[in-house]
């Protein structure tokens, strides 16, 4: 076959000014080759697969066009008065199964515009996905009063026997619990489809054990507060499909404490395995005291500060994850203020307040504030990006503080909904 069929396309350029038609051109049909439309003057072309494009929902279909004639354009990608992209390349995703009419326009220098229609079928999928957790990649806690209890460590466990048991917690809709420990400890979870972003509304709920005190020393309190343990959300589009999220995918979802003067990018925290020394000790008899080792995991920061993560009188175990074998563990991202306030004055009555939005474990299941948007992506410079859908979601601890007898603040998981799937 002559090689010229090798690369079949559509071609397009209908001028706003020349008002130019359409005009299809004959090509030889073969099954194993796109099909052909072509204009006169054409300007930019898509392959159209023998059969047109077909996707399973909740899968992004990626389409990029070829410029015939060189220069700058500006793409829109609409489906009838909705702009879905004004990226070159579009990604497309679609939660309904139906047929989409995909309209593209690419504007350019001198404001001539060539349109291109074309269609979309969106399928079922063959098997049927779950709106919940169905892999967990990495977990990696920070030390913390239930870390090796939740889940349960066990003499011999590697990594991926503890990615395991969280996925056994908290997959598939379990509604277990995991640990993250202080500040920085983080779980990777992943799904068996990628989760659609839909302008304006609530893509998925992040459930943990957040609660509302019952009563506060403190009537004047205007704040929603009693055990709100606030982490920080990341997500990653595996824009490469190679079932990985690689470094460069992940993008924090901006909560409502994220452009404050108070809230810091990039801090870092090394936290150090405590030697033989700080073994578990009896609590002392006065049990006024809620310390058994007020110097038991040593840790420093990037801003010249360090301290200590106590060991209290309710979790004697080892708070250091058992199954890493390095000696040191550091994490870094965005930390938000404390949240935590002694408001007995005497460390017996400690209020951890909710912040407003856009945190795991920090409001009520049942509340919105639960509820994430992927729209609210932001990039390391905090500017806003654009994201068809994600198909793994990070939550990492997002305070470095210690509240007396209630220990350090750990941000605790119990599953992640496809708010989409469930509600359909």
């Amino acid at each position: 076959m002559n090689m010229i069929y090798s690369r079949l396309k559509i071609y397009v350029a209908t001028s706003l000014i020349t008002g130019c038609c359409l005009c299809f051109s004959g090509c030889e049909k073969d099954p194993d080759f796109p099909t052909t439309v072509t204009t006169k003057d054409g300007k930019v072309a898509i392959d159209i697969p023998p059969g047109g494009f077909q996707t399973p929902r909740c899968k992004v279909l990626s389409i990029t066009p070829t410029l015939i004639k060189e220069g700058n354009y500006e793409m829109q990608w609409n489906i009838d008065d909705s702009i879905i992209s004004s990226q070159e390349e579009l990604e497309f995703i679609a939660i309904k199964p139906q047929k989409y009419t995909i309209t593209l326009q690419a504007t350019d220098e001198n404001k001539q515009v060539s349109t291109l229609r074309f269609n979309i079928t969106v399928n079922d999928e063959e098997k049927a996905y779950s709106p919940y957790i169905t892999s967990v990649p990495e977990y990696k806690p920070a030390p913390g009063q239930f870390v090796n209890e939740l889940p349960k460590y066990e003499e011999g466990d590697t990594q991926k026997a503890m990615n395991q048991k969280v996925l056994e917690a908290i997959g598939y809709n379990t509604r277990g619990m995991i640990t993250l420990g202080g500040y920085g400890g983080y779980v990777i979870c992943g799904f068996d489809h990628t989760i659609v972003n839909v302008p304006g509304e609530y893509d998925l709920k992040i459930l943990g054990n957040a609660f509302y005190a019952n009563s506060n020393p403190n009537p004047e309190a205007s704040e929603k507060g009693g055990s709100c343990e606030p982490g920080i959300v990341m997500v990653a589009y595996d824009r490469n499909k190679n079932g990985v999220a690689d470094d460069d995918e992940w993008y924090e979802l901006a909560g409502s404490e994220y452009h404050k003067e108070t809230t810091l990018k990039e801090y870092q925290i090394t936290y150090y395995r405590p030697d033989e020394y700080h073994d578990p000790v009896e609590a002392p008899e006065n049990e006024q005291s809620w310390n058994t080792d007020a110097e038991y995991i040593a840790w420093t920061d990037n801003r010249n500060a360090q301290g200590f993560m106590p060991k209290n009188v309710y979790h004697n175990q080892d708070y250091y994850p058992k199954w890493l074998e390095e000696d040191e563990l550091s994490f870094r991202g965005t930390l938000l203020p404390n949240n935590a306030k002694d408001e007995s004055g005497e460390g017996t009555y400690w209020v951890l307040y909710a912040y407003p939005w856009g945190y795991a474990d920090n409001g009520l299941n049942t509340d919105e504030t639960s509820n994430f948007k992927i729209e609210w992506a932001v990039d390391t410079s905090g500017n806003p990006v654009h994201l068809p859908g994600i198909d793994f979601v990070k939550i990492y601890t997002g305070v470095n503080q210690y509240c007396g007898w209630l220990g350090e603040m750990s941000t605790e998981v119990m599953g992640i909904n496809d708010l989409h799937l469930l509600n359909n």
